[in-house]
């Protein structure tokens, strides 16, 4: 259950044909009127408690002509909808741009954020490869290409082609790869420092 309850309300907690009239700010304090007319206030700093009589109200609350029951609220139009504030000038203060200026931030936000995410996942930046040696002739893999195939196609063998090309994993090859591929008669071992 909520910290409402119906015992927090006037009519169960004032006596019959009291009624909360004020609040005075300045010394924290309610102010009551009975059925007969006569005034009241309560302790200072808090809502309830026991009533005193007094002559007069203080000056900082305004008798209530209209017998409006909630203090809190403004006084409502007949279509149901309360008057918006004004300033000083009696001009009434609304947001340029209406809830949509409120929320651009959020909204701001949100597009930087879907953008990175865009930019990150769906579009990898590609590292351009290095160079080939001058002895290799550079070759764009096609789909269907392997290692074997591309070894073949070129007059020399799959050892030749791994010991130009030691970061290239055969089982991962995609198309638009680029391998390097030797070129026919060239001698690999030396240049590369390692056997055929």
């Amino acid at each position: 259950m909520g910290r409402w309850t119906q015992y927090d309300e006037d009519n169960y907690r004032l006596p019959e044909g009291v009624e909360r009239i004020g609040y005075d700010s300045d010394n924290g304090r309610y102010y009551f009127r009975d059925r007969d007319g006569l005034l009241y206030k309560g302790p200072e700093g808090s809502e309830f408690g026991e009533l005193v009589q007094v002559s007069e109200l203080p000056v900082a609350i305004a008798p209530q002509e209209d017998g409006h029951d909630d203090l809190e609220a403004a006084p409502i139009q007949r279509n149901g909808y309360q008057p918006l504030a004004v300033d000083e000038h009696g001009l009434r203060h609304t947001l340029r741009g209406g809830s949509y200026r409120t929320l651009f931030p959020f909204f701001l936000v949100i597009s930087v954020v879907l953008l990175l995410v865009w930019r990150l996942v769906l579009l990898p930046t590609r590292v351009a490869p290095a160079p080939c040696p001058s002895t290799t002739t550079p070759y764009t893999v096609q789909s269907g290409d392997t290692c074997y195939d591309i070894a073949r196609s070129h007059n020399t063998t799959l050892d030749r082609l791994l010991i130009v090309n030691p970061h290239v994993v055969c089982n991962k090859l995609m198309p638009g790869d680029r391998v390097c591929v030797p070129d026919e008669g060239s001698s690999i071992s030396r240049r590369f420092g390692r056997r055929v």
